[in-house]
């Protein structure tokens, strides 16, 4: 009985201990910024594109300009790892596909100053939209977001307060607590959690089509989450079959550029349109 009762023990002060750590610890498991500031890949058209955060620091994100006339300009969020330099594979199959597209990293990541909160990563998503939308080359009405993993939270809070003309979200979850319990169950990690991303809620407050890509081998972010935000949100979803959450069929695969291009263009007029009808 005694060994029944310390090992009961054992466990207890365990788990304690693991709650700990992961209250203490949890924005690092969390935000996984690669440090440095990255280059730009050679023969990549790139413009950096510099913004001033609410908090004062200097960001730079990245803007590949369409070739012709850009059916869209898409603002791209990344998830929680690397940065800008590894999406540019991504933006040049959408340029390829005639639309512009503006890589932003959020505060820590890609060289860029500040530690991540979710309010920070929101705010500074949100500087870096409204310097694009400053740009000559840019037409506000044509705006698409697309937020991967994280970046869907951050995406859709900016969507409730400046909606885009199309919102694309990448493997989302309805808040990130879920993805916590599916990585964690043993943890009470709704309890714990400081940064909330409460993608459903927001989505709420959005008007606009909204787009769904998923994998449907996603362990990192489970599918049935993102399906479950697109069956509440009411949104369009397209899944990936055999794709798990990093694989290269989710950045650069034919089916996920395809399914965001034909999305957009099925819901934006053909560039010009507006012109041709007051002529």
């Amino acid at each position: 009985m005694r060994r029944v009762v310390s090992f009961v023990v054992v466990v207890a002060v365990g788990w304690a201990a693991l709650v700990v750590l992961a209250a203490v610890f949890q924005r690092q498991l969390i935000y996984l910024p690669m440090g440095g500031v990255p280059e730009p890949p050679p023969g990549a058209e790139i413009e950096p594109l510099r913004f001033t955060t609410h908090d004062g620091l200097t960001h730079e994100a990245w803007f590949l300009p369409a070739e012709e006339d850009a059916a869209s300009t898409i603002a791209v969020a990344p998830g929680n790892a690397g940065n800008r330099a590894m999406r540019v594979p991504m933006a040049q199959g959408l340029v390829a596909r005639g639309h512009a597209v503006l890589l932003l990293d959020y505060r820590s990541y890609g060289g860029n100053p500040g530690r991540p909160t979710e309010a920070d990563l929101v705010a500074d998503a949100r500087a870096a939209i409204d310097a694009l939308t400053r740009r000559d080359d840019v037409d506000r009405s044509r705006l698409v977001y697309l937020g991967e993993s994280l970046g869907t939270g951050v995406l859709a809070a900016v969507a409730a307060e400046a909606p885009p003309a199309v919102l694309v979200l990448r493997s989302p979850f309805p808040e990130l607590a879920d993805v916590g319990r599916a990585a964690y169950p043993f943890l009470p990690v709704r309890t714990l959690l400081r940064d909330r991303y409460p993608v459903v809620d927001h989505l709420a407050a959005y008007e606009g089509p909204v787009l769904v890509v998923a994998g449907d081998r996603d362990r990192i972010v489970p599918t049935r989450l993102s399906r479950e935000v697109a069956e509440r949100s009411g949104a369009t979803l397209v899944e990936v079959e055999g794709a798990g959450h990093n694989d290269p069929a989710l950045f650069t695969g034919q089916r996920f550029l395809d399914a965001v291009d034909g999305f957009v263009r099925d819901h934006l007029d053909p560039p010009g349109a507006d012109q041709g009808r007051q002529q």
